[in-house]
Parts: structure tokens; C-alpha cells; sequence
């Protein structure tokens, strides 16, 4: 079983940065890829960013590239995503994921383990 938990969520102006950080624990060695998720009030759960704890390959959604970088330390086994340049519209529960294959990193089914989620909330 793999636990993760993420942190570092809060409340931040537009324009403004924050970083969230996933830390992984357990059976480590059955996740390959990782992402950053997000789900805003009625809407459906969208992929942010997703990185391989192998390669250190990293992948994002239209929407936030170049405004989020997401990065993973394998000693001590978390990834973080750096956001900047952030907009009310990235307000949003931001969840981390834990999957074992790199082929399904855009869908939420293509992850096995999730953390509980942790607030972004952009003000304008």
C-alpha cells in the first residue's frame, strides 16, 4: 500500500506563488508515475501535471504550462508542484496520485493510490 499526503495549500492573491508537496510513503516501488490533480467546486476532477519517478519526464496540462513546474526527490520521496503566475480559475482542491503506468497519466483512472487533497484558492 502507498500513503500519500499532501501540503502546502492555502489562500494567495493573483499573480502570486505557491508550492504543494506530496509525500510518499509505503510500497513506493509500485508507483511509476505521479500527478498533481485539481477539482473545483461542480466541476470534474482535471489532470495538472504528472512526472516519472524514474526518468524525472514530466508532462502538464495546457492550461498551466509554464506557470507550474513539478519536480520529485527521490531520496526523500516527494513531489512537489511550484505554481506561479496563479489565477482565480486555479482554485481548486489539488490532489496527488500515485499510478503504475505512464499510458493513462491524463485520467484519474490511471492512478491507484490518491492523497485526501489539500485547498488552492486564488483570490482576485
Amino acid at each position: 500500500q502507498v500513503q500519500l499526503v499532501e501540503s502546502g495549500g492555502g489562500l494567495v492573491q493573483a499573480g502570486g506563488s505557491l508550492t504543494l508537496s506530496c509525500a510518499v510513503s509505503g510500497r513506493t516501488f509500485s508507483t511509476d508515475i505521479m500527478g498533481w490533480f485539481r477539482q473545483a467546486p461542480g466541476k470534474e476532477r482535471e489532470f495538472v501535471a504528472a512526472i516519472k519517478w524514474s526518468s524525472g519526464g514530466t508532462y502538464y496540462a495546457d492550461s498551466v504550462k509554464g506557470r507550474f513546474t513539478i519536480s520529485r526527490d527521490n531520496v526523500k520521496s516527494t513531489v512537489d508542484l511550484q505554481m506561479n503566475s496563479l489565477k482565480p480559475e486555479d482554485t481548486a482542491v489539488y490532489y496527488c496520485a500515485g499510478g503504475r503506468s505512464i499510458f493513462y497519466y491524463t485520467r484519474s483512472s490511471g492512478y491507484d493510490y490518491w492523497g485526501q487533497g489539500t485547498q488552492v484558492t486564488v483570490s482576485s
